[in-house]
């Protein structure tokens, strides 16, 4: 299958999606807010410029896009045109993201992945069953988790390589 745009406009409409402050991010902060749950946003001090951090509870949350992060998920589907690409592009992002949550990690934050499928699409979660997760993990001091329209389940923690 060929790609409905020229290069052109296809390369226009990937440069506009933006990095900060998408929908997913406003739906979460929302929340958050609704919780009680102080936060900041975008900490570029800290490994991958988590989308959220809660210090009272040493909480990183970040809100990863099915797409660009390779969520196993009925919103990830690989492109049919430069196929090499992409699957390069986004397995270096899953490089990265494992990268900074270690460092994470091994500075003594506890990291919390929203997927993008938990907050938007035909399956998402409600407000309520979000809001539950997300206050079930925060407050409870656990492992580093990720939520998906599953609901919360561990995260697997790479080692940090220093090679």
């Amino acid at each position: 299958m060929t790609d409905v745009h020229d290069k052109a406009t296809r390369s226009k409409n990937m440069r506009a999606i933006g990095t900060r402050d998408t929908a997913i991010e406003k739906r979460l902060a929302s929340l958050l807010t609704q919780a009680g749950v102080e936060f900041r946003v975008q900490d570029a001090s800290l490994a991958g410029r988590p989308d959220f951090v809660v210090e009272n509870y040493r909480c990183i949350i970040f809100t990863h896009g099915c797409f660009w992060h390779h969520h196993d998920c009925y919103l990830f589907k690989v492109p049919a045109t430069r196929t090499d690409f992409w699957l390069d592009k986004i397995g270096k992002n899953v490089a990265r993201d494992r990268r900074d949550i270690g460092a994470l990690c091994a500075q003594g934050w506890r990291v919390l992945i929203v997927w993008e499928c938990a907050l938007r699409g035909r399956m998402k979660l409600n407000d309520t069953a979000l809001t539950e997760r997300l206050e079930e993990w925060i407050c409870g001091g656990g492992q580093s988790a990720q939520i998906d329209v599953k609901g919360i389940h561990s995260l697997t923690v790479f080692p940090l390589h220093t090679g």
